[in-house]
């Protein structure tokens, strides 16, 4: 009987990719090995992803992605600021569909694994009932990681939230951290969101294994803390694989791509600022005007990408954004002032193709997991300007451990002010702090690449990993 194993993403874009682009690593080291992708369906999937999907399937045909039944939830489910409660209750709903595919597969193909975007936690015990290894995926790096794995027991040593401790927090393996630092989920002990992500690490315990989107020389301290079993000090901690970095090395084909690139050609080399985002960040109208302010005092070239404000008291894009008015959005005047030395564009920019583009020299960006490593892997220092998620941590990680980035301060209520922009701008560009982070990033980009050529830490890994597959069939 064929073989094959099955990926069971979470259904954000970011977490989408990052796991076919392990299903592509996969492919390369076994063929033969059929890859089935389980999609929940979203009402903010979008263009990109369906053509994304759709270039991938045409590229490998052993690929196969089972859409799942649409989910209703209940009318009295609203999103929340996190969105954590929404994508759970989906993934919960969604259990027997996963059942019933995995039973029809099954039918025809031995099952070696089911790896399971760490989202996907509420799925492990479908697994378990099929006698299927149950294995996470990972998006995020070894250091947030950590701190999941070391949750159960920073909540039974406290009867306080955190956010009530007024000290610092120590995870093995971590610089101390604040508790405003950390996701804002798991700030208050009495939210049910914290008791989520309980629930998520107590899971992670009763896993085959977890594979983990980042290099080890990336984060050598976290990555050894949790390998030495430290961040669980009660209980076994199952194998850690680091496979990363896993980035989208292609963009879909767009009108905005062709321009933003044509327009980067006709700059000097290493010359231009790039701010972008993600694709659920939101700003004010008064933030952008803000950041305008900021970019056009700082005399540096620039190529910005914005998105429309958020409405309806909206903190993330929870469903596909219209194109933004730029002039009633942007100071009076902004774009014919500066449109000799920047670029805005809406909406949307081809990232990962913009930050290898030679005359790219920083990155303004909201420090999600996925960005830093395009960042990394380009070899471009970065500003952390963190919005949502577990964001605000990986600011903490970029600027003190990895050092690889500047930090965006913001005001007591998370404003930044034009003149905080334009300073952090003119540092990351012509600073001795900015150089530093440039040589940092440029060094890291090398470690990735060692990692993943053949002998590389994450291609060993990689190769061990779908070797000890065979030994279920």
């Amino acid at each position: 009987m064929d073989e094959a194993i099955v990926l069971y993403p979470s259904p954000n874009v970011g977490h989408l990719v990052s796991m076919i682009e392990f299903a592509k690593l996969i492919h390369a080291r076994r063929a033969s090995l059929y890859i089935h992708i389980l999609i929940i369906s979203t009402p903010h999937g979008g263009r990109i992803t369906a053509s994304y999907i759709a270039n991938v399937t045409a590229s490998i045909p052993l690929l196969h992605f089972h859409y799942l039944p649409t989910i209703t939830l209940p009318s009295k489910t609203t999103p929340t600021l996190h969105e954590t409660l929404t994508c759970e209750e989906m993934i919960r709903l969604s259990n027997p569909h996963v059942h019933q595919t995995l039973l029809s597969i099954s039918k025809t193909q031995t099952i070696n694994a089911l790896i399971m975007d760490f989202f996907c936690f509420a799925s492990l015990p479908v697994a378990i009932q099929l006698n299927i290894p149950g294995y996470f995926f990972f998006t995020s790096g070894a250091g947030i990681l950590a701190i999941f794995l070391r949750l159960p027991t920073l909540h039974q040593n406290s009867t306080k939230s955190f956010k009530d401790l007024n000290s610092f927090l120590h995870v093995p393996g971590l610089p101390p951290l604040l508790s405003s630092d950390l996701p804002l989920p798991l700030i208050d002990r009495y939210d049910k969101s914290h008791g989520y992500f309980l629930d998520m690490a107590t899971c992670f315990q009763k896993s085959a294994g977890i594979i983990v989107n980042t290099f080890e020389l990336l984060e050598p301290r976290a990555f050894k803390a949790i390998s030495d079993g430290l961040c669980i000090p009660s209980s076994t901690t199952p194998p850690v694989h680091c496979i990363g970095p896993l980035i989208a090395t292609k963009s879909t084909s767009d009108g905005a791509k062709d321009q933003c690139l044509t327009w980067l050609d006709s700059q000097p080399s290493q010359s231009v600022i790039f701010l972008c985002f993600g694709s659920l960040g939101l700003f004010s109208t008064e933030q952008l005007r803000e950041i305008a302010i900021g970019l056009e005092r700082s005399g540096q070239r620039f190529l910005w990408v914005v998105g429309n404000p958020p409405s309806n008291n909206q903190s993330l894009a929870i469903s596909a954004q219209p194109d933004p008015d730029l002039n009633s959005l942007l100071p009076d005047g902004f774009l014919d002032r500066t449109k000799d030395r920047g670029r805005v564009a809406k909406s949307w920019a081809p990232q990962v193709a913009v930050l290898n583009h030679n005359s790219v020299s920083g990155f303004v960006t909201h420090c999600g997991w996925n960005s830093v490593l395009e960042a990394v892997c380009a070899g471009v220092p970065m500003v952390a300007w963190p919005l949502y998620a577990e964001q605000r941590f990986n600011r903490v990680m970029m600027v003190e451990e990895m050092k690889i980035a500047l930090p965006m301060q913001e005001t007591e209520n998370g404003f930044v002010t034009a003149l905080e922009v334009e300073r952090r701008v003119n540092e990351l560009m012509q600073s001795e702090s900015g150089n530093f982070a440039r040589k940092r990033t440029i060094a890291m980009k090398n470690e990735a690449k060692a990692a993943l050529s053949e002998g590389g830490s994450s291609r060993v890994v990689l190769s061990r990993l779908v070797e000890s597959w065979k030994h279920y069939s």
